[in-house]
């Protein structure tokens, strides 16, 4: 199967890195409106559409990130590559909400990051964000 590279009006973001991240940044908000907590998820795609997914728990905030950053670093086979973790974004205010962050990118291009607010972790129907909004671009994981 050869690897489709369509980019539309996404600022320089194939379908399939957009379709990949989407579809993490909503597990993971599924996942915070059940269980309150999460780790740092992270999903890997190769040439085949073949897609891995790691979750780093059990250390702290930095060392997971970390972790995370390096396993994408060290894909011989990945592509593209999603992860999310829990953060802060400072608001014009200067104030601090939590946000979902999510750090995106596909060999050899440009890496992006995006977040999305929310409040009420682990109240099922009652947790509540907002639409993505993008964060700038990221180092690229991926050579």
């Amino acid at each position: 199967m050869t690897e489709r590279n369509t980019h539309e009006d996404t600022g320089g973001v194939s379908a399939e890195l957009d379709e990949l991240s989407s579809t993490l940044m909503g597990d993971a908000l599924d996942m915070l409106a059940e269980d309150g907590a999460m780790g740092v998820l992270v999903v890997l795609q190769d040439a085949a559409g073949e897609v891995s997914s790691y979750e780093f728990a059990d250390d702290g905030p930095a060392a997971l990130l970390d972790e995370a950053r390096s396993c994408v670093r060290r894909s011989r086979h990945g592509v593209r590559y999603a992860l999310t973790y829990v953060g802060a974004i400072e608001m014009d205010d200067g104030t601090y909400a939590e946000a979902l962050l999510m750090e995106f990118g596909e060999r050899g291009k440009p890496s992006y990051s995006a977040y999305s607010l929310f409040e009420g972790a682990g109240t099922g129907d009652d947790f509540r964000w907002t639409d993505p909004a993008p964060a700038g671009e990221e180092e690229p994981l991926l050579g």
